[in-house]
């Protein structure tokens, strides 16, 4: 073998094994995740109790069905500001038609068919006037923000029916309901993203719209699927979040759309477009869930737990941007 082969083959070895920075680089989030965990567990021993972990899961039930859909978002190139805003809408109106008609089954079901609808309205905004998804949905959340209000009146709507609390208290087998349909959706969601045509269209818009369309892909009608599919997530979170508190509030979902977001970038999905995964995203929501929770139960100052998040999401976006410099 010529010393020109030897080389070329070692070349090729090295780009085929990834260097221990380059994995530190890729499973970050988990291994920030774990040393979080091994350090609560030593902590505090109330922390890897059954009813704590039951709960975290519980509590960011709703902010992982709607990260897991907005990872599509994301990936696509695209951003949704209207998530919170679209919560609101859609859990006022469940509320107020359970109330109205006394049906606990019609007024959780119309939740997540607003979402949807609420979502495609983005998406053929942002595609048939050509405006960009982040000042788009900037506009559609000041829009549904005020429809919410006006439902409401800029007050409560208490549903007290039996049976309308089941989606977001009730439990089977120790573990809430919410947390299996959370279960659910993120399954159905990781599914469609990795093992389908779409989700390989979803790439390559993120990648390269222009690309993407010479070799075939309908680029905006894939961006309208994923903004409904993101609307869709935050109608179901919506059910859960109106079903556990039993009251439409037209503002319950301020801070979301960002949760949300921070939760994507924080697990790894590029701002940039055309990489991540929704495992990513949802042990992105865990560890910002596990910062907060370390923070109560060691009764911790709460505005440290914020600037250690924040520093966080900014070296998660270093990262990102570097990688992007690389490629």
């Amino acid at each position: 073998m010529t010393t020109t082969t030897t080389a070329a083959v070692q070349t090729r070895r090295t780009h085929q094994r990834p260097s221990v920075v380059e994995l530190a680089k890729e499973y970050a989030v988990l291994i920030l995740t774990g040393l979080i965990l091994v350090i609560l567990a030593f902590a505090s021993p109330s922390f890897f109790t059954f009813p704590n972990l039951v709960n975290i899961l519980n509590q960011n039930a709703p902010l992982v069905i709607i990260a897991a859909a907005g990872t599509f978002v994301i990936i696509s190139g695209n951003f949704d500001l209207s998530v919170g805003a679209i919560f609101g809408v859609a859990g006022v109106t469940t509320a107020a038609v359970t109330v109205a008609t006394g049906n606990v089954a019609l007024g959780l079901t119309l939740a997540p068919v607003i979402g949807l609808i609420l979502g495609a309205v983005n998406g053929t905004i942002i595609t048939r006037l050509r405006i960009h998804s982040f000042l788009a949905t900037l506009a559609t959340s000041m829009v549904y923000t005020a429809v919410a209000v006006l439902i409401t009146g800029g007050s409560l709507i208490t549903v007290t029916i039996k049976g309308f609390s089941a989606l977001g208290r009730e439990r089977w087998a120790g573990v809430f309901i919410a947390v299996y349909v959370m279960i659910a959706v993120v399954a159905i969601l990781w599914f469609l993203l990795t093992r389908s045509v779409f989700g390989r269209h979803v790439f390559a818009v993120g990648g390269n719209a222009e690309a993407a369309e010479l070799s075939g892909v309908k680029v905006d009608r894939t961006r309208i699927i994923v903004f409904s599919i993101s609307g869709l997530a935050a109608g179901l979170a919506a059910a859960i979040g109106v079903s556990r508190i039993a009251s439409g509030q037209p503002l319950a979902g301020a801070g979301l759309e960002l949760d949300a977001i921070a939760a994507i970038i924080l697990g790894g999905t590029s701002i940039y477009g055309g990489v991540g995964a929704i495992w990513r995203s949802v042990v992105g929501v865990f560890l910002i869930a596990l910062i907060g929770n370390g923070f109560d139960l060691m009764n911790l100052n709460p505005q440290l737990k914020d600037m250690v998040t924040g520093f966080i999401i900014l070296a998660a976006v270093g990262m990102a941007a570097a990688g992007q410099k690389k490629r």
